[in-house]
């Protein structure tokens, strides 16, 4: 994993050096191994490079063996081995045993439609100097992060936005819209950030860049397909994602450097880890492998490492336990918010910074389990719809799917499972109840419900509930999604996975970490979305095709459990505690006062009576402190 740079002038000026070089140290955590540059006139390119594979000789910017392309690179492609194999029998040569240079041969052998072949994550400026252009992607689901911005004469990229803004031609300034949908998701969707004129390549994208007209080309070329397999069985399936879960597995093990993995005592990192610990078991590697868990002392409802403890001992795997503590927030939260360069998802971000702290005193690669609920099927609020829709159903006499996927018979035995989830019940079924199926999860995902209060009247009078609403439609009602569950996994996949792993990203790569996550395998969320849907939500059991999966890899105490969380942090303890002052020096400061967003006299009473694992002070102390790093400086 490395940090890029990308300078494409318009106007005939060479791209100046210590522009370019300037960009790239705002990148210097993603890359401390080494660095390279490639100035050919108006095209600029950097590296910064996290050594990983072919420590030797992957050094970039990295030209073919032909020489009419070079590229800068961030990422793995974990199906190089394979591709180099095919390619050297169609008469290609290397140079390097490096996965950049399969990228360059792949591209010389497919062109753009190289990237359909890729597995793995990425995102590269490829620089062909024969066509004059540039060649942009970035992987499936987004691992990888990309961003660009137009100035007047010139095309920036980077892969973080903080590299961007050094740049002399382009200012940090707000994009009010994309704050207001900050306010309601608790991150953006489609291609916009919270900087006025900065864009995200979006994933499962490419673009073509014509140098001499300047003219940009962007691609869709792949997106998870709800196309209904009715043909194969369930036995069928389930083995089919054991053999992708271990396929995943080995491939992203390669690496040249150690790897560890991430243990929360969740489903997902367990059958992570569990794979892991055999495929070094299966490759008589003698080290034990090392998995990082991260708890506080706040309460047993934030430490989970009980059951990690548990796993870990399961599988001969070494634990690291990282405390995470109330003074740790107030000291880090500033960097951290520089860090991510635009606030996303919650404040978990906090605890997994301090446990990929850890893992990079230990390893250089460490596998996690991100992207298991997206894809499986594991978050409570898809069994909270599907309970309403069951009331719906039982009541009326009604079916607005073209199946019974969930009956109120079959989904009862489940429930135990939405224990913790009182609040969000509560918040849920206020208003609107039965309302169409597009409508309720628009109230079970928004999270501006009781924040509105907390702004202030100006801010208030230019949100547009039914505006945000609208830009939720046009994701949720996917043609491909039939089905309400399809609906509901298919918007989570586009839209907040991407926040999520933004997360995943910027809390590795400010440790200088490699994060990998082998259940983001194109090839099992293609067939996961194969599925009949209700194979996959059978009686409402969350990831039911996972768990069935991997019976044999997790104790029933974990896979059963009811009681799973997230990575839940005691903000609302800490607000009303010792921190205190720290809240309110930043909440209730003249500064935040005279920018006019929040309502000064409301916030002060969120300090005293959030609830738990409410995100509208966290949600709150990052737009200020955005403001902060980034608007005011």
């Amino acid at each position: 994993m490395c940090g890029i740079v990308g300078v494409l002038n318009f106007d005939g000026r060479s791209v100046p050096a210590p522009v370019l070089s300037d960009m790239a140290d705002a990148l210097q955590h993603r890359g401390p191994d080494g660095e390279g540059h490639c100035i050919e006139g108006s095209v600029g390119l950097y590296h910064k490079r996290l050594a990983i594979i072919d420590l030797t000789s992957g050094q970039q910017p990295m030209t073919s063996v032909r020489g009419n392309t070079t590229i800068v690179f961030n990422g793995e492609i974990y199906n190089y081995v394979e591709l180099r194999a095919d390619l050297v029998r169609r008469g290609h040569q290397f140079r390097t045993t490096s996965d950049t240079e399969v990228i360059l041969e792949m591209y010389a052998a497919h062109g753009p439609a190289c990237v359909n072949m890729l597995n793995g994550m990425f995102a590269f400026l490829l620089y062909d100097r024969e066509r004059n252009i540039v060649f942009t992607a970035r992987d499936h689901f987004g691992i990888k992060p990309l961003y660009y911005a137009a100035t007047k004469h010139a095309l920036l990229y980077a892969s973080e936005i903080k590299a961007l803004l050094r740049h002399p031609d382009l200012q940090a300034e707000t994009d009010h819209s994309s704050m207001r949908e900050y306010v309601t998701f608790q991150f953006v969707t489609g291609d916009r950030t919270l900087f006025k004129g900065v864009r995200k390549l979006l994933p499962g994208h490419y673009q073509v860049i014509d140098l001499a007209s300047g003219r940009v080309q962007t691609e869709r070329y792949w997106e998870p397909r709800f196309t209904i397999d009715p043909y194969h069985t369930e036995e069928y399936f389930v083995l089919e994602v054991r053999r992708l879960l271990e396929d995943a597995t080995r491939l992203q093990m390669r690496s040249d450097v150690p790897v560890g993995a991430y243990l929360s005592g969740g489903m997902d990192s367990s059958i992570v880890t569990a794979l892991a610990a055999a495929h070094n078991a299966n490759g008589n590697v003698t080290s034990r492998l090392q998995t990082f868990t991260g708890s506080f002392r706040e309460g047993p409802e934030f430490d989970e490492s009980r059951y990690a403890r548990e796993l870990a001992d399961a599988t001969g795997a070494m634990m690291h336990e990282i405390v995470c503590t109330e003074q740790q927030f107030v000291d880090l939260m500033p960097r951290l918010v520089y860090q991510m360069d635009e606030p996303v998802a919650g404040p978990g971000l906090f605890p997994q910074f301090l446990v990929a702290r850890c893992a990079a005193a230990h390893v250089k690669v460490v596998l996690g389990g991100q992207g298991g609920d997206e894809i499986f099927g594991g978050y409570a609020r898809y069994m909270v719809a599907y309970l309403e829709q069951a009331l719906k159903g039982a009541i009326f006499e009604t079916n607005e799917e073209a199946e019974h996927i969930v009956s109120l018979k079959s989904i009862v035995p489940n429930l135990p499972a939405l224990r913790a989830y009182a609040p969000m019940m509560q918040q849920f079924w206020r208003q609107g109840v039965f309302e169409p199926m597009d409508r309720r999860y628009f109230r079970l995902i928004d999270r501006s419900g009781g924040a509105l209060s907390l702004f202030s009247n100006d801010f208030r009078s230019c949100y547009v509930a039914e505006e945000l609403f609208a830009r939720f439609q046009q994701v949720f009602n996917h043609p491909d999604t039939q089905s309400y569950y399809n609906k509901m996994t298919h918007f989570d996949l586009v839209t907040g996975l991407p926040a999520l792993l933004h997360v995943e990203d910027r809390v590795s790569m400010a440790a200088s970490l490699e994060s990998r996550v082998p259940l983001l395998d194109y090839r099992i969320a293609d067939l996961v979305a194969s599925m009949p849907p209700g194979m996959k939500f059978r009686g409402g059991e969350l990831k039911y095709i996972l768990k069935r999966a991997a019976a044999d890899l997790v104790p029933r105490s974990i896979a059963e459990r009811k009681d799973k969380m997230g990575f839940p942090v005691p903000l609302h303890m800490w607000a009303k505690g010792s921190s205190r002052d720290f809240f309110a020096d930043v909440l209730l400061s003249q500064t935040a006062r005279d920018r006019g967003i929040f309502d000064a006299a409301e916030v002060e009473k969120l300090m005293s009576y959030e609830s738990a694992f409410s995100r509208r002070l966290w949600g709150l102390l990052n737009l200020e402190l955005w403001h902060r790093q980034f608007i005011d400086a």
